[in-house]
């Protein structure tokens, strides 16, 4: 029973308010590079459908930058660990790692012989560090700052010369190797956000909170101009760009602007409107060859147009926070795949990558669960205390498709004539036609996790306790007649196969539990092999195989008729338990975690 990854689709960058993002190319232009959370994500930059992630960090990764010879990366995380790894094997195996400071690493520069780095952030007792790659052994120290540093470039020919940026206000230029202190600069008044050398290495440029980008020259270190006359942008600058052949650069500043400058001339040439909203902001950008890229305080990577400044090119779309639910539909034969997270759900053409969020105003908190109901809809539940439908023709957020819940919703399952069934905490409710019809309370048990069967005349009802009740839907209401079968402990979740004949439960004893519906719910098979708690539970469209993952960062895929026929995905998506399963077709399952990717597995039996 063999097992593939067929295809990923990797999160944004995770954003902060006023807090710049580096995102680096690698030197054959291939690739773009940028991170979220433990995680460094390389991109293809022609077609960002393909991606790889790198998970190998403990703590939560700060910023990574290709070697110049394209073989190694270094990313360093918030404990101001740096691991150096390989980039040409699938593995990534470890070459070095180091922790030359002792607080978050902001930035990261090589060598152009990639023989020497730059390391430069907040710490206890230094701020940053210059030292060889292979031995660590240090070439020099960074000095001349008063606070952390945001920002450090290496000229990319000799003699080598490094900048730096710091949120003392000021500059710092060094020569070397050994690198040595030579000068601050101060012509800055707000923090320094970011510093970078031209390729061909005759400027550099710095470029700060108080919306001022300034160009001096890359040999002496002394000050030629400023873009712009007095400010360049109206609010701070957070990152800047050198175009391939020294002649111009990109700026992307908290004004919700990206400028193009012509650095002889010292005027922009284009601005780039992004939006007006505060989420329109612009954090980091990247010139990368012919693509000029920005990201917004969203962490939208926008492709930009030189020849139309108003629309992106594309922008690339996804989750930058943990998906908590997935679904599939097809539409017109093709699947889709929906998720759902902190933010608004996205959905994804399956075979292609492309991707887009449902527009207008959505839940305004988490997404718990979502599913599609037979009348093309996905119905989700939030911890926004409502139930939502959204049409998948108009993939519009409706003001009027909204059931509000006395209390807050754990889990939503639909079925044919309209009903959708809500487990919410200590209640449940029934909804016909989108409207309230009936009410459980004073349940006298903790509801974890409801299921109605396919025909909608049954919902089951998994409690904190380890019982399923079994209600039939008679009309508007549910009548308990007093039916009950037993899982091994708490329901985590469960479901009915797609054809009504099995009702798949998960609970927190690790057990997963198969009964047979149309003998009276009789026990069919019971199913060992999760670590941890298992959270997430899909049916296969065949009806004879199920998928459930868990805490332990495992899925396994059972076969109903046989326990010890089983398939094992090992660290699905490493350091994050899976969230959410899907199946698109018998032989393609769909994952999702709190790493906030989306991936597909090719399962054969």
């Amino acid at each position: 029973m063999p097992k593939a990854i067929r295809q990923v689709f990797a999160s944004l960058p995770q954003m902060e308010r006023g807090v710049a993002k580096v995102i680096s190319g690698d030197p054959k232009g291939n690739n773009f590079l940028y991170t979220n959370g433990k995680c460094v994500i390389i991109r293809n930059i022609h077609n960002p459908a393909i991606a790889d992630i790198y998970t190998e960090h403990a703590h939560a990764v700060s910023v990574a930058k290709y070697a110049p010879s394209g073989f190694y990366i270094a990313s360093g995380d918030v404990s101001g660990k740096i691991r150096i790894w390989d980039t040409t094997q699938k593995e990534h195996l470890l070459k070095y790692e180091y922790t030359p400071i002792s607080g978050k690493v902001k930035d990261i520069a090589w060598t152009e012989d990639s023989k020497r780095i730059a390391v430069v952030g907040d710490g206890r007792e230094k701020f940053g560090a210059v030292f060889l790659w292979d031995s660590g052994s240090s070439v020099g120290s960074i000095s001349g700052h008063s606070k952390l540093i945001n920002s450090v470039d290496i000229r990319q020919k000799r003699p080598y010369r490094m900048v730096t940026g710091a949120d003392d206000s000021s500059g710092s230029f060094f020569e070397g190797p050994p690198f040595k202190f030579k000068f601050s600069i101060r012509d800055h008044s707000q923090f320094v956000n970011c510093v970078r050398f031209s390729p061909d290495g005759s400027h550099f440029a710095t470029a700060g909170a108080d919306g001022q980008i300034l160009i001096f020259d890359g040999g002496n270190g002394e000050r030629v101009s400023s873009l712009g006359g007095e400010k360049a942008h109206k609010g701070g600058i957070y990152a800047i760009s050198w175009s391939p052949d020294s002649s111009q650069l990109i700026s992307a500043s908290g004004d919700k602007t990206v400028k193009l400058w012509d650095v002889g001339a010292g005027t922009a040439v284009t601005t780039f409107n992004m939006g007006n909203e505060v989420a329109d902001q612009q954090l980091g950008c990247l010139w990368q060859n012919d693509y000029l890229l920005s990201i917004s305080l969203t962490g939208y990577i926008n492709y930009l147009d030189k020849n139309n400044p108003d629309r992106p090119i594309r922008t690339i779309k996804g989750h930058s926070k943990s998906i908590q639910c997935v679904t599939i539909h097809r539409s017109d034969g093709r699947p889709y795949i929906y998720t759902g997270s902190h933010d608004v759900s996205h959905y994804w053409d399956a075979e292609t990558g492309e991707n887009d969020c449902f527009s207008g105003k959505g839940h305004s908190n988490q997404v718990s669960k979502m599913v599609v109901n037979v009348a093309d809809e996905v119905v989700t539940c939030s911890m926004d205390d409502t139930a939502r439908y959204t049409s998948i023709n108009k993939k519009d957020y409706s003001a009027s498709d909204v059931v509000k819940m006395a209390s807050q919703p754990k889990s939503i399952s639909t079925a044919q004539g309209g009903l959708t069934l809500v487990v919410c905490i200590e209640q449940v409710v029934l909804l016909k036609n989108k409207q309230n019809v009936f009410t459980l309370e004073n349940l006298g048990y903790e509801p974890e996790v409801g299921a109605l069967d396919p025909a909608g005349s049954t919902a089951a009802i998994g409690g904190a306790d380890g019982t399923i009740r079994l209600y039939s839907v008679q009309g508007n209401t549910l009548k308990d007649e007093g039916k009950t079968i037993q899982a091994r402990g708490a329901i985590t979740d469960m479901a009915y196969s797609n054809n009504g004949a099995y009702l798949a439960v998960i609970d927190d004893k690790k057990v997963a539990t198969v009964f047979s519906v149309a003998d009276g719910y009789s026990l069919k098979n019971e199913f060992y092999g999760h670590h941890a708690k298992p959270v997430t539970l899909a049916w296969a469209p065949d009806n004879e195989h199920f998928a459930t993952g868990g805490m332990d960062m495992m899925v396994f895929i059972w076969t109903v008729d046989d326990a010890d026929k089983r398939l094992k995905l090992q660290d699905c998506h490493k350091l994050h338990h899976v969230s959410g399963l899907s199946w698109i077709d018998a032989n393609t399952l769909v994952t999702t975690s709190h790493d906030a990717s989306v991936k597909q597995w090719t399962i054969k039996y």
